[in-house]
């Protein structure tokens, strides 16, 4: 697997989670896995011990050819991190730039990575497959492709590439085009031009064997112009090739029965921690300390693809009922503004944390009776799945990877995990929440729909033998 990211390592979002933990997953279901990254400098300062290889490698990139070394280190499960030593690309305080820009330069750096790749796994052995992740690595598939006669001992290699969230593309103006070392005719409508720019993610999705995005529901949105960011005329063109896999969560970290954030544990058979879970979060954020009281929960980037701007408009209309809202995250710095002010007219029933602070992510999954997520598109989220674990009953949107894993309880009446709405608006957030607060009245069937939730299998052991089944099929092993 190539990728930019690997939580707890290096992370800035989805992409770091999954890369953290579907190899392990992959790894208990025999497939023979190893990871490559930049060696950025905070992977270099994440305390993680790495060991030097023998290997020196020599990168072309435009008329140049650059040098650099590969460092090695084990991630738990026994996976193999290979990280990629360049100082020029790489030993810099952020990952794609700082202080809200993107550094000038990426498109060279990630010229260089996805090169780079290619040429570690020269050193692995020549492996089965080439599985990369997003925009930072999807040139690779290209290279192999487009730049067979350079890699001819990299010809059976087959590749797979992962969308994580098709609103990131990597794209450059086309002057740096040379950087490449690609020929001109690859940049037209039918390669890696997109509208005058080289797009990295494009070229991806053209050249790898198979192609997967983050949820079954997302896999469909993206072949839409709604949805598809100019992209959806590729993506139905290599329809046959795309297949969404829903991804997992890791309940080594994610489970009341074990979390070491929360107050109390609890389980599906023994629900007692999670009232006093709720008590120690309504102390903890400044709210009244009101058993009775239906606490609502969000943890998210304040921004308007996550239809915070939705939950705002409704703040207060919604206040008027018996409930309390906690907000975590931040982001569009008018959103933060407007949350910050909402917790302010109303003391004691609502806060606001404008930061991302994984304890307390837990403690309002734990404390919270309901979740909401009325996201305008969400290629996957693990947040509902967190949710649903802790018996915190999800209110969503219908889209993504939210459709996929939740199933209405009106919808599916003795099957149901929480509440889907359609339209990206206010009103219909609130209808949905109103729903929730007329379940929530009849004690016995909203437990049912808390411990239905809780019995769910979001695990990664379930995606990772779908991508083993794919990669079976793909390298003629199935």
């Amino acid at each position: 697997m190539a990728a930019s990211e690997l939580a707890p390592l290096v992370k800035t979002g989805g992409l770091g989670d999954v890369l953290g933990a579907l190899p392990r997953a992959l790894k208990q279901t025999g497939v023979d896995v190893a990871v490559i990254l930049p060696a950025f400098a905070a992977l270099k300062q994440s305390g993680r011990e790495f060991e030097p290889t023998a290997w020196e490698i020599s990168v072309p990139v435009s008329s140049r050819v650059v040098q650099a070394t590969v460092l090695h280190t084990e991630l738990d499960g026994g996976v193999p991190l290979y990280c990629i030593d360049a100082d020029p690309y790489f030993d810099r305080p952020g990952l794609y730039g700082e202080g809200g820009s993107d550094y000038a330069d990426n498109c060279e750096r990630f010229v260089f990575f996805s090169r780079a790749v290619l040429e570690v796994l020269r050193r692995l052995g020549t492996p089965d497959l080439l599985h990369v992740h997003d925009w930072q690595a999807a040139l690779a598939p290209v290279f192999l492709r487009a730049d067979a006669g350079r890699y001819p001992d990299l010809a059976a290699v087959r590749t797979v590439m992962t969308v994580h969230n098709l609103g990131y593309q990597g794209r450059f103006w086309k002057h740096d085009w040379h950087l490449l070392n690609l020929d001109w005719r690859h940049f037209t409508f039918l390669g890696l031009e997109f509208y005058d720019d080289i797009n990295f993610l494009k070229g991806g999705l053209l050249f790898a064997d198979a192609i997967t995005t983050v949820s079954p529901t997302y896999a469909r949105e993206i072949q839409t112009p709604e949805h598809g960011y100019g992209l959806d005329g590729v993506l139905r063109q290599r329809a046959g090739v795309l297949t969404g896999i829903l991804n997992g969560v890791d309940y080594g970290e994610w489970d009341p029965r074990h979390d070491r954030h929360i107050a109390a544990s609890y389980s599906s058979e023994d629900l007692t921690g999670k009232q006093q879970c709720k008590a120690a979060l309504q102390a903890a954020m400044g709210l009244h300390v009101d058993p009775d009281a239906t606490l609502l929960g969000v943890v998210s980037r304040l921004a308007e693809q996550k239809g915070l701007d939705l939950l705002e408009q409704i703040v207060p209309r919604l206040l008027q009922r018996a409930v309390q809202l906690v907000v975590l995250g931040s982001g569009d710095s008018r959103l933060e503004a407007a949350f910050r002010a909402l917790s302010a007219a109303h003391p004691g029933r609502m806060a606001t944390r404008i930061e991302f602070d994984n304890r307390v992510a837990h403690q309002i999954e734990a404390g919270s009776d309901v979740f909401l997520m009325p996201s305008r598109y969400e290629p996957c989220g693990l947040n509902q799945m967190y949710s649903v674990r802790y018996g915190t009953v999800p209110v969503v949107r219908a889209t993504g990877g939210l459709a996929d894993s939740i199933v209405d309880v009106d919808e599916a009446p003795g099957y149901g995990t929480g509440f889907k709405f359609g339209p990206a608006s206010g009103e219909a957030l609130l209808q949905a929440i109103d729903r929730a607060f007329a379940l929530k009245r009849d004690e016995l069937e909203w437990r049912a729909v808390m411990k239905r939730g809780m019995q769910a299998d979001f695990s990664w052991a379930r995606a990772a033998l779908q991508y083993r089944t794919l990669y079976d099929r793909i390298t003629g092993s199935a």
